[in-house]
């Protein structure tokens, strides 16, 4: 489904930096009414609210608490796009002395955080027709063995955001899952990654697929390499009806 950015109202948690930041740069760019800065330090995005006044808001959230999501949801009900991109990763394989709490910690952003917004504000959106828009990787797809668990912390993240089409698409949500490669990030260089794209790929990418009501976006280099050989699965098992 096809979601026209101008004049809307949006949301995107981790908006103080990298592609959130960015996230919100294009989507004020594209002319949305106003966006809402989610973030965990309410002291983070002065930089975006100097540049953009009263067209963004900040509000207080953190998606590893869900009282800290319904409060958000309650705050800001007039929301008509969400976008779930905060997610924390950390350089690590499979084995290690503290694997399990790594992955628990990258659990509890990444995918049940996702949980956590997608129950938040399923019904508004719902109610005004709106998308839900899920930053997961290409990471997601293919597991990296210097970022094992957060390959599989993504991985949970994705088949969410597939049931999540299946649920709320027939009652007139869209969803779109995003699947960046290495993005010039704190999180690329710590992993060390080179040669990594622009958060505005990403951002811009979202926009473009928004309104052509896409499903999958793979916005740079790397992931429309991944993007060519996904490309038959995905429309003969991801999108697939199988019922």
């Amino acid at each position: 489904m096809s979601i026209s950015i101008e004049n809307k109202v949006a949301l995107v948690t981790g908006a103080n930096r990298g592609i959130g930041k960015a996230i919100v740069e294009s989507f004020l760019k594209h002319g949305a009414k106003k966006v809402y800065l989610a973030v965990r330090d309410i002291n983070s995005t002065k930089e975006l609210e100097d540049a953009y006044g009263d067209q963004v808001v900040t509000v207080q959230a953190d998606v590893s608490s869900t009282e800290s999501i319904n409060a958000l949801a309650q705050q800001t009900s007039d929301v008509e796009i969400v976008v779930n991109n905060a997610g924390i990763g950390n350089p690590q394989g499979t084995l290690g002395e503290d694997v399990e709490k790594d992955f628990e910690n990258q659990l509890q952003v990444n995918a049940f955080g996702l949980l956590r917004v997608a129950n938040a504000f399923a019904q508004t959106l719902e109610d005004k027709k709106g998308a839900l828009v899920q930053l997961n990787s290409i990471a997601s797809m293919k597991n990296f063995s210097q970022l094992s668990t957060y390959s599989a912390s993504k991985a949970a993240s994705y088949s969410l955001t597939q049931g999540l089409r299946t649920e709320l698409g027939p009652k007139g949500v869209s969803i779109l899952s995003v699947h960046p490669g290495p993005i010039d990030t704190d999180m690329a260089e710590t992993a060390g990654f080179e040669n990594a794209s622009s958060t505005t790929d990403v951002s811009e990418g979202i926009m473009k697929a928004l309104e052509a009501g896409d499903f999958h976006l793979f916005p740079d280099e790397m992931a429309k390499q991944v993007e060519s050989a996904y490309e038959g699965f995905s429309e003969n098992v991801v999108l697939a009806d199988f019922s």
